[in-house]
């Protein structure tokens, strides 16, 4: 079977949302443009992750290109997007691995989200190469979601990830972790329950 890879070159939209309530949220990166919806799950810490590379991203490319480069410094107010995900929401694939590119030649950020995939190996090393195997294919692949961004979109995608996780149940002042509204058994306090 062929790969089917969902591109958005460019998207009218590309954001990252939740649906359910903090503590039972799930995440989704959803593309649109010309009446198509492409909606893909994963995880809130992989959201993070891809929102801090964007950003990191895209100020390597400023500073390599002595701010030539049309990247702007912040997410510009035009292009801020705190609208809903766009109903209804129908996951295409779970995320696994997410690469980031720069195009140089088209001053386009790339994002490529592929499908979770459970290898069945004995080794490690068994391991490593059907990774590597299922990487390099581009025919026979998992699903893939690419989307190609200005540097204008590419800060908005940053700047709304990380307020859509931050967005979420309050840290513990002592542990970190999250409080939940029922209370929160905090391993710092030897487990006793704290409220809120």
């Amino acid at each position: 079977m062929s790969r089917q890879v969902f591109l958005y070159d460019p998207p009218e939209r590309f954001v990252a949302g939740t649906v359910g309530l903090p503590g039972r949220r799930t995440f989704f990166l959803q593309a649109s443009a010309a009446g198509r919806v492409t909606s893909v799950s994963l995880e809130k810490t992989q959201v993070e992750a891809l929102a801090e590379r964007i950003d990191e991203l895209l100020d390597e490319v400023v500073r390599r290109t002595g701010g030539n480069a049309p990247v702007p410094a912040v997410a510009p107010s035009d292009v801020h997007d705190t609208a809903p995900l766009d109903a209804p929401v129908e996951e295409e694939f779970r995320v696994g691995t997410m690469a980031l590119a720069w195009d140089g030649d088209d001053q386009r950020m790339i994002v490529e989200a592929q499908a979770l995939v459970e290898l069945e190996v004995d080794t490690d090393e068994d391991l490593a190469e059907a990774e590597e195997r299922m990487l390099q294919d581009e025919e026979n692949g998992p699903p893939m979601l690419r989307v190609r961004l200005s540097g204008a979109q590419a800060r908005a995608f940053a700047k709304r990830a990380l307020d859509v996780v931050n967005a979420g149940r309050p840290p513990c002042p002592l542990c970190s972790l999250p409080l939940d509204p029922e209370g929160h058994v905090c391993p710092r306090q030897n487990g006793y329950r704290r409220g809120l």
